[in-house]
């Protein structure tokens, strides 16, 4: 998998030199055709990891934007109008991430969503405590956080 995502960042480089243009989105446009490429090119491969975790990476990067976005728009309209619309709260949520790297990600990941925090995790790694800003319902932020972040998350992982 690291051999395929070098060779395309390689393509990607090369495709830039040949174009001699040096934007991003040629960039990003030479890294879609590298991949396109390079699939097309290992079909018949029993390997076959990279060609379906690059698009969930770049599924979760959107959504982990649009959610960053939509917490600080929030953060930002509670902050500039006089009533203040927070509900704060602490949430113990079960974790399905079982390992220290995606237990630390995962946890990372929340907290730099603007209005959480992550206050402790159990001895066990099978509790997260989180402090909410904007907390309606805990079941909610736990099915939400569970079907949106971690299962994204755990599926680029595993």
């Amino acid at each position: 998998m690291i051999k395929q995502f070098l060779m395309n960042l390689l393509l990607s480089f090369i495709w830039v030199a040949l174009t001699g243009s040096m934007y991003y989105t040629n960039f990003v446009f030479g890294f879609l055709l590298g991949f396109f490429v390079l699939w097309i090119m290992n079909r018949n491969d029993i390997d076959q990891r990279y060609f379906y975790r690059v698009p969930k990476i770049l599924s979760f990067i959107v959504y982990f934007l649009y959610q960053m976005v939509k917490a600080n728009l929030q953060v930002a309209y509670d902050v500039m109008t006089p009533k203040y619309f927070m509900k704060p709260g602490v949430v113990r949520y079960p974790l399905n991430a079982a390992t220290e790297f995606e237990i630390n990600l995962l946890s990372t990941m929340i907290s730099l969503t603007p209005g959480t925090l992550i206050l402790d995790i159990s001895e066990d790694k099978k509790t997260m405590y989180i402090h909410v800003m904007y907390l309606e319902n805990p079941e909610t932020f736990v099915r939400e956080t569970k079907t949106g972040l971690e299962r994204r998350l755990l599926e680029i992982l595993r």
